[in-house]
């Protein structure tokens, strides 16, 4: 069985690492370079699955081209919540998100960092931005998630979580 994924180290070969791991076996892995063509290759059968966001494959779910096996969130996604998490299609514990910072300098002043964030927390408190993030399948976080200690935190624990997965495998990104 092959499992196609959108590029070495990317979020969508994390993914498939895990399920991987999830499911106790090696399947063939065939990287390429991003996910549209991971992607036809799905659709024209010429690989098995694909693991990768929602905001890349919600269309394809949607128009009845490609079946989902599950989503890798926590919980259920809302505009495709009859589709169970992977969790709940009795793989417990698998959960990838893909997710996004805002970075700056370090030495940045203080004051810029400041208003980057109450932007931030702005935007997520537009219920239009979110509207128009949520539709395609992503999730928003939290306003109390969308600071400097939150987004610290969730990069520790994200490296702590992807760390021995990426050393197990062997394979990293040039």
């Amino acid at each position: 069985m092959t499992l196609a994924n959108a590029g070495v180290g990317s979020a969508s070969h994390l993914c498939g690492l895990l399920f991987m791991s999830a499911i106790q076996a090696d399947l063939t892995t065939v990287p390429y370079k991003g996910t549209a063509p991971a992607m036809n290759d799905l659709l024209g059968g010429q690989v098995d699955l694909l693991c990768d966001q929602t905001t890349n494959t919600t269309s394809y779910i949607r128009a009845g081209r490609v079946k989902p096996c599950g989503v890798t969130s926590k919980s259920r996604i809302d505009s495709l919540n009859e589709i169970p998490t992977m969790a709940g299609a009795g793989l417990p514990g698998f959960e990838v998100a893909v997710w996004h910072g805002v970075y700056a300098p370090k030495g940045t002043p203080g004051p810029v960092i400041d208003k980057l964030v109450a932007s931030l927390q702005a935007a997520i408190a537009d219920p239009s931005f979110v509207q128009k993030r949520v539709e395609p399948g992503s999730q928003v976080v939290s306003k109390d998630e969308a600071t400097t200690e939150g987004l610290r935190t969730h990069l520790k624990a994200e490296i702590d979580r992807w760390t021995p997965i990426i050393r197990k495998a062997g394979v990293y990104a040039d």
